[in-house]
């Protein structure tokens, strides 16, 4: 490790994080994540120095950024979204790609490949951060929260699909094959978890919950593994393999485990949220290039534009499409939480930065107006929903 230090403040700002949502929590419901980038950005290069990142705080910040990815997937209750909610996510992502991908090529002069960068990142739903979110305000599980889960996985999974395919430094056909090659493999993997698990395998994942055998945890994190190294065989993003691996892990323990399913999840929930995913939002804030932003008057100036395309590239057909039982303020509100995004707009800017087909300028100005998205929308989307009742309430 070249700078030992970096790690301890990392964590240190990892501790400070829910300290600081805890005490502004009287005033204004600020976003844990929030705090956590805005510390990263106070401790790294750009503002105090104190902190600088390596390898080996760069690898744990991409397996906390996997992790995120997999609890998202492990979230979705395919029982509940599928029918009318899953077929309305499912028209309303390539809509806004289509949009996207329009103001994307007004924004670059018609450069195709810039396009397919900025389009893509204005299509991203941060499903890893909202679904906490809609979980400790006790919103997750009724219809509402049905909902965000089948527009959030549509807007997780599409772009990360979109990467794959436009943004792999393949030819498009030759991405599509290795696609398809890697959903045939996924679909084999989730017929194998449908099948009856033998009786030995839910009894030693009891047995061992609570003594250091670990045997129900360590299996969770051998599925993750192993698809994060079959993405990589096939040249995909790891985060692919990360989504695959959540939904995956949710059909075993449900099937093997069923009373100890929660417990289990807990467990893996408290390695991630208690280590790693606070670890990338971190390292998020201290790799910011905050110089690159507020050099350039013209890239301060694209954060609130790109904010309100946030919204209206992705949170318009989300509205439009949204199911009609919900209410106007629930549509306007799962049209907000689908616009809050981050982990993907960090993940495919750095990749079009480092293929040279985006500014570092304009990819501040996409990355600060996404950390934006997160303190706000959400906020706004909980004022929307304050009256409760109604068919998208909570009472549904």
């Amino acid at each position: 490790m070249t700078h030992p230090g970096t790690l301890v403040l990392i964590m240190a700002a990892a501790v400070l994080a829910p300290l600081l949502v805890h005490a502004a929590g009287g005033r204004v419901r600020v976003p844990l994540v929030v705090f956590e980038i805005v510390l990263g950005i106070v401790i790294g290069p750009q503002v105090l120095g104190w902190a600088h990142p390596d390898e080996v705080v760069d690898t744990l910040a991409d397996l906390g950024l996997s992790m995120l990815i997999f609890l998202a997937g492990y979230e979705i209750e395919f029982a509940a979204v599928r029918g009318d909610t899953l077929r309305r996510a499912l028209w309303a992502w390539p809509v806004s790609l289509l949009l996207g991908i329009g103001v994307g090529l007004l924004f670059s002069g018609g450069e195709v490949f810039e396009a397919f960068v900025v389009g893509t990142a204005l299509t991203s739903t941060a499903l890893g951060t909202v679904l906490p979110m809609l979980r400790d305000r006790g919103e997750l599980r009724g219809r509402f929260g049905t909902v965000v889960s089948a527009f959030g996985a549509v807007g997780e999974f599409g772009p990360v699909v979109a990467t794959a395919l436009l943004l792999s430094g393949r030819r498009p056909a030759e991405s599509a094959v290795l696609l398809v090659a890697f959903g045939v493999v996924t679909a084999a993997a989730v017929f194998w978890a449908l099948r009856p698990r033998p009786p030995w395998f839910g009894e030693l994942a009891e047995r061992t919950l609570h003594s250091s055998g670990q045997f129900a945890v360590r299996f969770v994190m051998l599925l993750l593994a192993c698809m994060l190294g079959l993405a990589e065989v096939f040249g995909l993003d790891v985060l692919l393999g990360a989504f695959a691996a959540g939904v995956l892990t949710r059909i075993v323990l449900h099937r093997a485990v069923p009373a100890g399913s929660d417990a289990v999840l807990g467990k893996v929930e408290a390695m991630g949220f208690g280590f790693l995913v606070p670890l990338f939002y971190v390292v998020t804030g201290i790799e910011f290039d905050l110089d690159a932003l507020l050099d350039s008057p013209a890239a301060l100036l694209l954060v609130p534009v790109f904010l309100a395309l946030f919204v209206l590239v992705r949170g318009a057909p989300v509205y439009v499409l949204a199911p009609k039982d919900l209410r106007r303020a629930d549509r306007g509100a799962l049209a907000l939480f689908a616009s809050t995004c981050l982990p993907l707009v960090v993940a495919i800017t750095t990749i079009g930065v480092d293929q040279e087909l985006l500014g570092t300028e304009r990819a501040a100005a996409l990355v600060g107006a996404a950390m934006i998205s997160v303190l706000v929308l959400p906020l706004l989307a909980g004022r929307l929903r304050a009256p409760r009742g109604g068919p998208g309430g909570r009472a549904a």
